[in-house]
């Protein structure tokens, strides 16, 4: 079990100084430059994962409201409520990402060609309704959690050493679970859409390239590296979210959380902020661009 927490607490540490390098950089671009839609998306994303990643299992916010002498009950409610807006904004956003990619390298042709100039003119909208929609949507998470007060009573389900969930009757929790697993569902179903869009455009590219040209003198174009980099974060997005969810519902019905289920879980909840920083950056010409420079500065200062 210590082995699980230190391992957390590496992989929090990773993902919240990955994702604040991501975030910065972005909000450098978008300050000082004219923006690109993806720019604007990619660093709402690096913000909702930094957010994930501090209030997952209140790894530090703990810390910050007991020197701030906040109530107990109303940092589970606060805790509580940020994570799961963060992961409700983090589907949300990773689907429109991928929704974004493939109009933007649809073919002239395509159906989906017509609505390149207007995604990129309703972005800002898009994803202010992102956001009004996973605030108001998971504010029942206010009503329902809070401070655990009692190690006899059997009504509440801790899920961390001071915070707790509060019974609710059958029908109000099918229908939460009702409503959530639409929402993700439809969500998940347009990422692998457009995803599988993606791969056969790409596919074709690929293959018109090798009648014009020989193997040996194929680059990858920045559009295809950006998809490339954004169906492996769909793919392994989808995978986590429904481990995570699987676990939470099973968890939630049972009204059970095992310790080390629960810190298997904030493992695996992670996994796609701390992973995605590191793939984009591995990725993203323009920070390479930067690190190259700055290593570049670095020898001759030495």
């Amino acid at each position: 079990m210590s082995s699980l927490n230190n391992f957390l607490y590496l992989q929090a540490g990773l993902g919240v100084l990955a994702n604040m390098f991501l975030f910065f950089f972005y909000t450098s671009i978008i300050l000082g430059h004219r923006p690109k839609p993806m720019d604007l998306i990619s660093c709402q994303l690096t913000l909702i994962h930094i957010m994930m990643v501090l209030t997952g299992g209140n790894i530090w916010l703990t810390d910050v409201f007991a020197s701030l002498n906040i109530k107990n009950d109303f940092k589970c409610k606060t805790t509580f409520y940020i994570n799961r807006v963060m992961r409700g904004l983090s589907i949300c956003t990773t689907c429109l990402l991928s929704v974004f990619q493939a109009v933007t390298i649809s073919p002239s042709t395509s159906l989906l060609a017509k609505f390149k100039h207007k995604l990129k003119k309703y972005m800002i909208n898009a994803l202010v309704s992102i956001w009004s929609f996973n605030l108001s949507f998971s504010s029942r998470w206010i009503f329902y959690a809070g401070g655990f007060t009692n190690m006899s009573e059997t009504s509440q389900m801790r899920v961390t050493k001071s915070c707790a969930l509060f019974p609710m009757n059958y029908i109000t929790r099918g229908l939460i679970l009702t409503v959530t697993t639409s929402r993700d569902v439809l969500l998940v179903g347009v990422m692998l859409t457009t995803s599988t869009y993606m791969v056969i455009i790409l596919f074709r590219h690929q293959r018109q390239c090798k009648h014009l040209h020989s193997i040996s003198h194929l680059r990858v174009s920045p559009e295809k590296r950006a998809t490339q980099t954004i169906l492996f974060l769909v793919v392994l997005f989808v995978v986590m979210y429904w481990v995570d969810f699987i676990i939470s519902c099973t968890s939630v019905f049972l009204w059970m959380y095992d310790p080390v289920i629960l810190t298997v879980q904030k493992i695996v909840m992670n996994t796609y902020p701390t992973i995605t920083p590191l793939v984009q950056i591995s990725s993203d010409k323009r920070i390479i661009d930067v690190m190259k420079n700055l290593r570049s500065k670095c020898m001759r200062f030495f």
